[in-house]
């Protein structure tokens, strides 16, 4: 490299290109030579999205500076295709359809073609071991196992290559498996994300962000970053033409913080420029001048009188409180012969899809705001945006890009104002990519959720009263809360049929990172509560967890707390099932001992401990210790 060029071959052509010293050799190959399908998930080694060979073995191309690349020969996920005929591995991957989200699967395709270069009969145990460097948020795996396995046999010659062909749909889609569409483009490497796109004259976009979880912007000033070389613009909420303010329910969240801050992370300004490097330098020439506020972390405390006000609307801090009353309560308890309460907590979940945030926004030839980005929700930011930049509906364009993983978390328009922003201001493209840190801090998560839950029953079991009373962690702005409390009140009491109910679900806010939506949002906090609170009863009273609630289901004709009446009830059909299935030992929790006969079958799954893999089963038939 001593006239500034690296040297190498890649995917079997000689490149020899100038190169910036704090490339990484994923930075080159995506950025010099718009290799995208080799992705950047975590920037740390951890989930394989980035996965090349060099010199034939399997590397972290985020963790190798591109000057070790030198003379070095790199193949790519691209490369694996010769004149774009799919290898095997990659026609499994279709065939079984183990693509979803499809953004790990070029690292994942890397990782399994390198377990078959090394060991052509690799087994299962084999292929889940040298896959282990490698995250996918979607799949749970076992497609993506059967896929190697697959292509393993093919390769092999144990199966022929027509068990790579079609099955076709027959009659039906319904019931039959039909294969993805955009599989080819997902396991070559082809589809192109947010993160992946570029055009002419972009921009890069960086994003100062609060340190401080509630204070007042007293002052900001960017002149000092808008005279630096390379700054195209820098935005901060005073560029905001219209009425600023959105979420899925109210509008608290504007573009950027506006007179204070209310999270660590919170967007404080943007600059764009014509590096991200250059961006970076711009963001510490910004100056922000802070006064402090107290801050709120919990939301039963934010609840409370004389606390830390989170938005000046919010009342306790309150975002939503869903009611919802069936019968008379105090009526049931008093007729119970035994009232069980505890009190149940969930905790904050990061999402973790694999793509981080990404989007590109520029203004066409028409004048129309365009903003590209994989949005799960993109026709209701269009209408927000509409509004935010002030501009007819008909001037504001959302293309949803290819989403690496979602789970909910990306229906939030959380960055999409401030790229409009941006290439509004300055007149070009603008392309804004998270960091995985960034993601972490500043989007949403699960719901936390603290239920207390008291339950009184008779003693065969019926439930005479259920009192359910959930403290939800909202964050700082509302974004899904009023959806999330709806849901968990509704779902509150699961399939049971109870005459006296009182649910309360509250949403709160607090200083601490915004809650959004994310998969089975409500529900899952509020039947965790419910099943855990009916095993403990089984336990109290007796009683099978099965029989508990059989004694309690809903059937046909049963009227729920929300007074909707069945026509059609099968959870009766769902318990009896799973019993039989899974051969479940009739007793009372406590009354089977240390040892039980349901488990171990060839149906059941083995434990997960620690080399578990490595030790014989026990035999059907045998008894086996309960962890």
């Amino acid at each position: 490299m001593s006239d500034g060029k690296i040297r190498m071959t890649v995917n079997g052509r000689k490149i020899a290109k100038p190169v910036e010293g704090r490339y990484r050799l994923l930075d080159f190959l995506r950025e010099e030579l718009h290799l995208t399908g080799t992705k950047e998930g975590c920037g740390a080694g951890e989930c394989g999205t980035c996965s090349v060979f060099v010199d034939g073995k399997l590397v972290k191309s985020c963790l190798m500076p591109t000057a070790k690349a030198e003379g070095a020969e790199i193949e790519t996920v691209e490369g694996l295709a010769v004149a774009g005929e799919l290898t095997a591995l990659q026609k499994a991957f279709h065939k079984t359809g183990a693509s979803q989200c499809g953004y790990c699967i070029p690292g994942m395709v890397m990782a399994a073609t390198s377990a078959l270069r090394e060991n052509p009969f690799a087994d299962i145990e084999e292929i889940k071991e040298r896959l282990g460097g490698n995250i996918c948020r979607c799949t749970g795996y076992t497609k993506i196992f059967e896929a190697v396995e697959l292509a393993r046999d093919i390769m092999n010659g144990k199966r022929p290559a027509t068990a790579l062909d079609s099955e076709g749909a027959g009659d039906s889609y319904i019931g039959n498996n039909v294969r993805r569409l955009d599989a080819p483009s997902k396991v070559s490497g082809a589809l192109k994300y947010a993160g992946d796109m570029t055009m002419p004259g972009m921009l890069h976009m960086q994003v100062l962000r609060s340190p401080h979880p509630h204070a007042r912007i007293v002052s900001i000033d960017t002149s000092e970053a808008e005279a630096m070389e390379g700054v195209a613009c820098v935005i901060t909420h005073k560029d905001v033409p219209g009425k600023d303010g959105f979420g899925v329910f109210v509008h608290d969240q504007p573009i950027m913080a506006r007179d204070k801050v209310r999270y660590v992370g919170e967007a404080v300004a943007a600059v764009s420029a014509e590096t991200q490097e250059i961006a970076r330098k711009a963001l510490a020439r910004i100056k922000v001048d802070y006064e402090e506020l107290p801050a709120v972390f919990d939301p039963e405390e934010a609840m409370g009188e004389g606390t830390a006000r989170v938005h000046d609307y919010a009342e306790n801090n309150i975002v939503k409180h869903i009611p919802v009353r069936k019968g008379d309560v105090e009526e049931g308890f008093a007729e119970a012969d035994l009232v069980v309460e505890n009190t149940y907590t969930t905790q904050q979940v990061e999402h973790a899809y694999l793509e981080p945030e990404a989007g590109l926004a520029h203004v066409d030839h028409d004048g129309v705001v365009t903003i590209i980005s994989p949005s799960q929700n993109i026709t209701h930011h269009r209408h927000m945006l509409s509004t935010i930049i002030d501009k007819p509906i008909s001037k504001v364009r959302f293309i949803m890009s290819p989403v690496g993983g979602g789970f909910g978390g990306k229906e939030d328009m959380i960055y999409q104002g401030m790229l409009a922003l941006s290439a509004m201001k300055s007149g070009r493209p603008v392309r804004l990519v998270f960091t995985r840190e960034e993601s972490v801090i500043s989007t949403a998560k699960r719901h936390p959720a603290r239920i207390t839950y008291r339950m009184g029953l008779k003693k065969d079991g019926r439930i005479t009263a259920v009192s359910f009373r959930m403290i939800s962690d909202g964050g700082a702005y509302g974004l899904s809360t009023e959806g999330v409390m709806r849901k968990a009140a509704i779902l509150s009491l699961g399939p049971y049929d109870i005459a006296n109910a009182r649910i309360d679900t509250y949403g709160v806010y607090t200083n601490n990172t915004p809650s959004g939506a994310f998969r089975t949002f409500g529900a899952m906090q509020a039947q965790f509560a419910t099943e855990s609170h009916l095993d403990i009863c089984a336990e109290k009273l007796g009683l099978d967890p099965f029989e508990i609630r059989r004694r309690n289901m809903m059937k046909q004709g049963s009227l729920t707390h929300t007074q909707q009446r069945l026509e059609r009830a099968a959870i009766g059909e769902v318990l009896d099932t799973a019993e039989a299935f899974c051969r479940w030992e009739k007793g009372a929790p406590m009354s089977r001992g240390a040892v039980r006969k349901d488990l171990g079958g060839p149906d059941t799954r083995q434990p997960c401990t620690l080399g578990a893999r490595f030790r014989k089963p026990a035999e059907a038939e045998d008894k086996q210790e309960v962890a």
